[in-house]
């Protein structure tokens, strides 16, 4: 009777083994595709930042174009803006003014 208690002991140990490396083999396979899937998602943040930082710079960017658009539109309603554009496109001077043309 010995015997076999001395067998059920070691066939409970060495199933004992079995099943705990078993589950052994599945945790490290989990930690495995934790790891995978961490690393995943770390690129996906690290291009989204990089999305995100280069939209930043593009809207920065559209400010600084807008301001210089209203600036240009409110000098375009000047008096002097008006001027230039009649010298230029319509040749017109003022009565004071004596205009140099070049021989060609």
């Amino acid at each position: 009777m010995k015997k076999s208690k001395r067998k059920k002991s070691k066939k409970r140990i060495t199933n004992n083994y079995l099943g705990m490396a078993v589950i052994s083999v599945v945790v490290l396979l989990l930690l495995g595709g934790l790891a995978m899937k961490s690393h995943s998602l770390r690129n996906r943040i690290a291009y989204y930042d990089a999305q995100a930082a280069e939209l930043k710079q593009q809207i920065s960017d559209e400010k600084e174009r807008t301001k210089e658009i209203d600036k240009r539109t409110e000098y375009m309603q000047t008096d002097e803006y008006a001027a230039e554009v009649a010298r230029d496109r319509l040749g017109l001077v003022k009565d004071n003014e004596i205009v140099f043309e070049e021989e060609k």
